[in-house]
């Protein structure tokens, strides 16, 4: 028997995380990370899943999805075993590539969505990777600030809104108010 489902909120938006076995690297190169977000967009696809924001670390990752007809343990089933099983072919390995179970923890207010939402996207700062979110290319940051595209899971325009009803000054808000978080110690207060 497995493990059980976890409680979901039909409609909630989670915070979701998935750390490499032993805190080893989940992803080696561009390649990789190209593959999962791959991954990501066909689980987005089948359980309808909202993307808020995501980033992708070394040995890590932060997704901000919402899960309006649940799905999340059945979509990160899919998720996490079906890159872990490309991984294990790309590299002629086997064994585990995540470590324990995800982690999800359900966004109950606006504030929370937006503290995460900048959280999550600052990752590589926090972490020394880079010295402005817009450096690295494994998050959302980029398309929600109109720098690239999003991909097909990233609801950009739906996090965006949040900032006001015009395109330009909505991303402009958007980058202003993840900069504000680089002035301050980024903490996930509630998140």
């Amino acid at each position: 028997m497995g493990t059980p489902l976890r409680d979901e909120v039909p409609g909630g938006i989670y915070h979701v995380t998935s750390r490499g076995n032993n805190q080893q690297p989940i992803y080696r190169d561009a390649a990789d990370r190209s593959a999962f977000l791959l991954i990501l967009a066909r689980v987005a696809r089948k359980h309808r899943w909202v993307g808020w924001a995501y980033c992708l670390m070394g040995n890590h990752y932060h997704l901000l999805i919402q899960v309006p007809f649940g799905g999340l343990s059945r979509g990160m089933d899919v998720l996490n075993g079906g890159y872990a099983r490309q991984l294990n072919d790309r590299y002629g390995r086997s064994g585990h590539v995540f470590g324990r179970r995800f982690h999800a923890s359900l966004v109950e207010t606006e504030r929370h969505l937006l503290t995460a939402s900048r959280y999550v996207v600052l990752n590589p700062i926090r972490a020394s990777l880079c010295a402005r979110p817009e450096e690295w290319l494994w998050s959302s940051y980029r398309a929600c600030a109109g720098l690239d595209l999003a991909p097909p899971f990233l609801a950009a325009d739906e996090l965006l809104r949040l900032f006001g009803t015009n395109p330009q000054g909505a991303r402009a808000s958007y980058r202003t108010f993840v900069a504000e978080g680089l002035s301050v110690a980024a903490t996930v207060d509630g998140v």
